[in-house]
């Protein structure tokens, strides 16, 4: 479900981490330096950045700088072969969430990836909770008090995509590739008609609103 962009000059080590984070069920973009990773990020919706220091045209402290100057609080593992504390204190500078050191200890890396999703409050226990409303991702679920709505799959998913990030917009062609897949032979406005179904089902319910973003798409708005 989550989205992880590798940005490494090194073919090798691209291909070395796209494995090791799909065989984590990750779903892994590739990049080979920071102006790449800036060009995918504007396509693609990416929960968490794992970036090299030293490569060509940007480097990893530049692109960090980059999202840092952007108000772009996605989080971001930095990965170097310089050990000296100068050089972590100078990932920390720019706005780096976590440095480690190459050559990569594959368990720690997934280990400190885990930690920083939950830091970014992206949840980890398969909950949303909003108030007195839980989306519970086990079962499909939106519970209010007493009251419980069991949601048919792509609904459910839809919404709980765009609680995981209040705020941020996600156009339909982001959700239909995500939700139904970018192979999927079904048209965007099937989106809208998700979105129309959700606003009816909650539209008593003040603790969050679905939000149309003219010209860009939707965006879930939390109210408590």
């Amino acid at each position: 479900m989550f989205h992880i962009l590798v940005v490494d000059d090194d073919r090798h080590t691209r291909m070395l981490l796209e494995a090791v984070l799909e065989a984590e069920n990750y779903t892994v973009f590739t990049a080979k330096n920071g102006i790449e990773a800036l060009e995918v990020m504007d396509k693609e919706h990416i929960d968490l950045v794992v970036l090299d220091v030293m490569m060509p045209e940007m480097d990893g402290y530049e692109f960090t700088k980059t999202l840092r100057d952007s108000d772009n609080n996605l989080p971001v593992l930095m990965v170097s072969a310089k050990h000296l504390p100068i050089d972590r204190r100078k990932g920390f500078i720019v706005g780096t969430d976590d440095y480690i050191t190459k050559p990569i200890d594959e368990e720690e890396m997934l280990l400190r990836i885990k930690a920083l999703l939950r830091r970014a409050q992206i949840i980890n226990e398969q909950k949303i909770k909003i108030g007195e409303v839980i989306l519970d991702y086990n079962s499909f679920a939106v519970t209010k008090g007493r009251e419980t709505q069991v949601l048919p799959q792509k609904e459910f998913l839809l919404l709980y995509k765009l609680l995981s990030y209040p705020g941020q917009i996600f156009t339909r062609i982001q959700l239909m590739d995500e939700i139904w897949g970018a192979e999927s032979d079904t048209g965007w406005e099937t989106v809208t008609v998700h979105i129309g179904r959700l606003r009816k089902r909650f539209e008593n319910w003040n603790e969050f609103e679905i939000e149309s973003v003219r010209g860009l798409g939707y965006r879930a708005v939390k109210k408590v």
